[in-house]
Formats: C-alpha cells, structure tokens, sequence
C-alpha cells in the first residue's frame, strides 16, 4: 500500500495512476471525485495488464469540411493498426469493432446496478453492429516490427480528389470495411477504389443491428477495438448460446457480440471534447483513461506518441502504450494520411 497527500481546493477531480514495469502495466482512476473543505480519503486499486504487440496507432473518425464548397464530409473515417513488437505479426483472424454506447455521452445499457445503488461495466465487451474478421489463412498478412497497416472503416475511396481536406485512401495496401448486401448505403460505403485489393476486403460474419444501412464508428467519441478469439473460432463464438446477446431496451432487435475482455488486443476509448457529460465505457485495465477529440469536421485526428527513446534502442517506431489513452494519445491537426 501507498498513501499520497494531496492539498486541493474544493471541486470535482479525476485522479489517475500508472505505472509500468517492463511490459506490465498498472492503472487506476477516479474519476468524478468530489473534495470539500474538510480532509477527504481517496482509495484507489490499480488494476494490471500488459502492453500489447499490435496496437492502434491512430483513429480519424471526426470528418473534416468540404472546403472549398459547403459543409461537412464523414465518409472517409480510418484506423491504423501498428506492429509494436520486435517480432513479425499477422492480421489473420484479428477482429476489428466498436462498441455500444457508440458515443461517450450516451447511456450505457449495459451498466451493471449493485443494490447500494453503485454502478458497474460488465465483464464483456459488447461489440455493436457487426463482427468484421481480417481474412487470410493465418500467415496471408504479416506486419513486420514497426509497420502499419490502414483499415478504411468508410470509404476506400481517393476522397481527396473531391475534397481536399480529407485523404486517399485508395491504395492497394490499405484494408477496408465493406459488405454491398449488408450495407447498401453507397454515401458511406461506396465501391472500393480501384487499387483496393478484393482480399483485402475484410469479412463481416454477422450484421446484429438490423436498423443501419452503413458501417460506422461514432464521429466525436468512438471506441476502437482490436480483438481476436481464443479456444474457438470467432464463428463458433457467434453460434454459441452466450456469443450474441440482445441490447437491454432496445426496440429493434439490434444485438452485440458478447466479446470476452480476455480476447482484447488493443482497446482506445475517445471522449466529445465539445461535452462534459462523457462516461467511461473501457474498464481501467483495459484503457485507464481516454484520447479527446476536441471538435469534428476539422480534419483531427488522434495519434499514439512515438517513444523515442524504445525507438532508437529497437531500431524501428515504438509507441507509447501504457493501456492509458490520456498520455499515449495526442491530437494531430490533420490526418497523418493526407497528402
């Protein structure tokens, strides 16, 4: 045990702690935590967990302008997965998602009640939509130390040629989300450029929300989730009795994937920097705190810091992965992929 003494004024304070220990990982927050004049303790457990190999390395999920016309765009959302490991990693079989709530602001349906009127995440991940699995037949899509690998989410489309405040991404290397029968919307989901390679067309197992016509992550406040089955295939999960579970209240039949926290690679939880009303979705060990998106259709992007000093002694791009989004994360004024 560790006892700290901290002398504040009165109001309202997150508190966080980390710490990390070659590759094991110790978090905590509290968050909300009201101080009034008089002494107040603080108990705070930290929680741990290790730094992964694959990671995400950035989320642009906000739009940009459609400058020099009118309006906004926000069919060009990206993620880049990045090999953080010193040994050669493969896609194959590696599941990409979001999660319900789609927006840091809005009610958890899946928030667990305890009698003392206290509130819990439960102990799975519920991934909304759909189940998107990286093909290939287990050694199809290396990524060796230090590379990165771009998954369109929306889009894999040379949207800058149109817009010039957004990115190309159409490009033969570049993975992208896309299914025409079960997301027709051809705004969001358009054909896939000509330079898009058909296997790198990521397969959508199952649709569980039966009321969206395009794939998406939230524009302000996403969660990003890399995830990969263990002891099954991802399909036998689906199939079984506990893998697809109903959203509680929903009215239209959508469901999720029941994911299990063991299976998550990497997790990153964005909170509106335009709201105060933003809740945590990802346990601390899990992501112990949080990247900001301050405002959309402004071409923001958030990215994973580089870690200089593991870059130099490695000899390739080490990022900064402490399982705490608030320091590994920061906001770049533009996409990293716009030319």
């Amino acid at each position: 045990d560790a006892k700290v003494v901290f002398h504040l004024p009165a109001g309202i304070y997150r508190f966080s702690v980390n710490d990390l220990i070659d590759s094991h990982i110790f978090n905590a927050v509290l968050d909300r935590f009201i101080v009034k004049e008089n002494d107040v303790p603080a108990e705070i457990t930290l929680k741990h967990s290790k730094a992964g190999v694959l990671v995400i390395k950035e989320i642009y999920s906000g739009g940009c302008r459609k400058s020099p016309a009118e309006g906004t765009y926000q069919s060009d959302q990206y993620v880049i997965i990045h090999n953080n490991g010193s040994d050669v990693q493969y896609l194959d079989s590696l599941c990409f998602g979001t999660m319900i709530p789609y927006n840091a602001t809005a009610t958890n349906p899946f928030l667990i009640k305890g009698e003392d009127g206290a509130v819990a995440l439960p102990d799975f991940i519920p991934i909304a939509d759909a189940v998107w699995q990286f093909p290939g037949d287990g050694k199809t899509f290396p990524l060796n130390p230090g590379e990165d690998a771009v998954l369109c989410v929306r889009g894999a489309i040379d949207h800058a040629a149109t817009y010039p405040l957004s990115v190309n991404l159409n490009k033969e290397d570049y993975f992208v989300l896309y299914d025409a029968n079960l997301f027709p919307n051809k705004t969001y989901n358009p054909v896939p450029g000509p330079a898009i390679r058909q296997e790198r067309i990521l397969k959508c197992l199952i649709k569980t929300n039966p009321s969206i016509n395009a794939t998406m992550i939230s524009i302000a406040s996403p969660t990003v989730i890399l995830y990969r089955a263990k002891g099954m295939s991802i399909e036998e999960f689906i199939n079984s009795e506990d893998g697809i579970i109903p959203i509680p209240g929903a009215t239209n039949g959508s469901k999720v994937l029941a994911c299990p926290a063991d299976w998550i690679i990497d997790a990153v939880e964005v909170f509106d920097g335009s709201s105060s009303s933003n809740q945590k979705r990802l346990s601390d060990d899990m992501d112990a705190g949080y990247a900001t998106l301050s405002s959309t259709f402004n071409s923001l992007s958030l990215a994973r810091r580089t870690d200089t000093e593991a870059s130099e002694a490695e000899g390739f791009e080490v990022l900064m992965d402490t399982n705490n989004s608030s320091a590994d994360f920061v906001e770049l004024e533009k996409q990293s992929l716009r030319e």
